[in-house]
């Protein structure tokens, strides 16, 4: 059974309906002890990074997470929930979940005058992505240069570029992908990226 994490800052409808159209089972609850006994994890989100790790805290998803990643059950962040499993977020100076080290920067902290050459932040519609590091198993049977859709103004920077298993191209090379042992993520939204998208989908609830 996947589980869903409903934080209240979670894309969640999209997630759903997605899920549904593959057939797959799964649980969506604002409790984590209703998501106890699933075997793998999906971790939605958009919005603000400190309002998404107050909302884990006060729910117990925060140490929930924790505690689930470290015993090896497999985890799908997806756009915000793809940058707070990291250390640390440039967006309110917040403090993350620290499931992989790393941290998340503002686009223009990286590379400054983006907006002047035409890189419109966030990076908001459809953009193709490059396989990187061999890939990853959530990744099979997408196809080369899939397009996947984006909306973000934030960018993953891992300490270890090994765990960055595709990257699109938006001014920066930005991480697209990363896995990390049991923990993946799509900084884009499998959930809304079409056929392709899918099959990401339809990988990590089957791997």
């Amino acid at each position: 059974m996947i589980g869903i994490v409903d934080y209240n800052a979670g894309n969640i409808t999209s997630v759903e309906r997605a899920l549904k159209s593959l057939g797959i089972d799964f649980v969506l609850s604002k409790k984590p002890e209703e998501l106890e006994n699933c075997e793998k994890l999906i971790f939605p989100g958009v919005g603000d990074a400190a309002y998404a790790m107050q909302q884990l805290k006060e729910t117990g998803f925060d140490e929930f997470l924790k505690r689930k990643t470290q015993a090896g059950v497999p985890l799908l962040g997806i756009c915000l929930g793809s940058q707070i499993i990291f250390d640390w977020s440039e967006e309110g100076d917040t403090k993350c979940l620290g499931l992989v080290k790393g941290k998340i920067r503002y686009f223009e902290s990286i590379k400054a005058g983006l907006s002047e050459k035409g890189f419109k932040i966030p990076q908001i519609g459809w953009n193709n992505i490059e396989v990187k590091n061999d890939g990853s198993p959530i990744l099979a049977g997408v196809k080369e240069n899939a397009d996947v859709y984006f909306v973000h103004s934030y960018v993953i920077c891992p300490e270890d570029n090994s765990v960055i298993k595709a990257t699109a191209s938006y001014g920066i090379e930005v991480p697209a992908v990363i896995q990390s042992g049991n923990i993946f993520a799509c900084q884009f939204h499998p959930e809304k990226s079409g056929e392709e998208g899918l099959k990401i989908l339809r990988n990590f609830c089957t791997i």
